[in-house]
């Protein structure tokens, strides 16, 4: 691929390096703590109640995919950084691509139906659409988790196929920085953004931002209700409502920076070793870690969950 191909023209300073994996680094470590939690947490429910709710199915997908997608991530950033010449092997870096694109990809999908899911529970519209969907969305939700995998596989595979057919059809080697093969992994790269936009990114994208969008309208339509029937004092509920506005506006801001960074990054329009293909990849691992975070906070059960080991962690140390 070109971002294989050319990193040996622009290696990276050793401070340089050391700054991105530390960056990166702690990144990753962090959302696969978060995430860890989070997949223990629903686990241990699963176990306890013998079922586990719709919520908890979304989120134990999330966290899953995203330990798999951070563990991938420092995997890919070391083998970079410490071995280029391994890294920048043909099968090697479009193993990684395909691996990160099919993690990635359930990623955004399994974000994208937690946002859609929170919307139809919690959203109060009287469209009789709506409203047979709020009856089934449990039922349909584990389908449409299995739908959003074999999608992103699907996805991953469409890559693989188009790498190997430019590849093959090439008549010089990825690394002769030859302009045909170029011109080839070009037009290959144009086939990968449709895909990428039409499957892969767009539509969980709009639906996500659907979602949200519809939801802070929902909730600030509430809002405006209690505040007409409002006697004077602060009413607890009217604060969690502007607590969930508050919270969704971030996760929306979030996942927008983080699908165009991942766009970006896929799409090959960086040098690997470029300041903005970098950011990107910044992005790409504090998104996980901030989203997850803040899951926890606005959660009820997770935090609940935290609070009380937390209060654990205390009494093991003040011991």
């Amino acid at each position: 691929m070109i971002q294989a191909c050319s990193s040996s023209e622009n290696d990276l300073s050793p401070s340089l390096v050391i700054w991105m994996l530390i960056i990166i680094g702690t990144e990753c470590i962090l959302g696969i703590l978060a995430n860890g939690f989070i997949v223990a947490i629903n686990i241990a429910e699963w176990i306890h109640n013998k079922v586990l709710s719709t919520s908890g199915k979304i989120l134990l997908c999330l966290g899953v995919s995203r330990i798999g997608l951070q563990s991938l991530m420092m995997l890919e950033l070391t083998l970079s950084s410490t071995s280029p010449q391994f890294y920048n092997d043909d099968v090697v870096y479009h193993v990684f691509r395909g691996c990160f694109m099919f993690l990635n990809h359930c990623s955004v999908w399994f974000a994208a139906w937690l946002s859609f899911f929170y919307f139809v529970k919690v959203a109060d519209f009287s469209y009789p659409l709506f409203l047979k969907l709020k009856w089934r969305i449990s039922r349909l939700m584990p389908w449409l988790l299995q739908l959003s995998v074999f999608a992103s596989l699907g996805q991953s595979v469409l890559f693989f196929q188009n790498i190997h057919t430019t590849n093959c059809n090439s008549m010089f080697p990825p690394h002769s920085f030859n302009s045909t093969w170029k011109k080839s992994f070009a037009e290959a790269t144009v086939i990968n953004l449709v895909l990428f936009l039409n499957l892969g990114i767009f539509i969980p994208l709009v639906m996500f931002i659907l979602a949200a969008t519809l939801l802070i309208i929902s909730l600030k339509r509430h809002i405006l209700h209690m505040k007409s029937n409002a006697t004077g004092s602060r009413d607890p509920s009217m604060e969690a409502h502007l607590g969930a506005i508050r919270a969704i506006s971030y996760f929306l801001i979030l996942y927008i920076v983080k699908v165009l960074a991942l766009f970006l990054y896929m799409s090959n329009f960086f040098d690997i070793n470029s300041p903005l293909n970098i950011l990107c990849k910044i992005i790409m691992a504090a998104y996980p870690a901030g989203h997850s975070i803040l899951l926890i906070q606005d959660n009820p059960g997770l935090k609940r969950a935290w609070k009380r080991l937390q209060a654990q962690v205390h009494l093991y140390f003040k011991k």
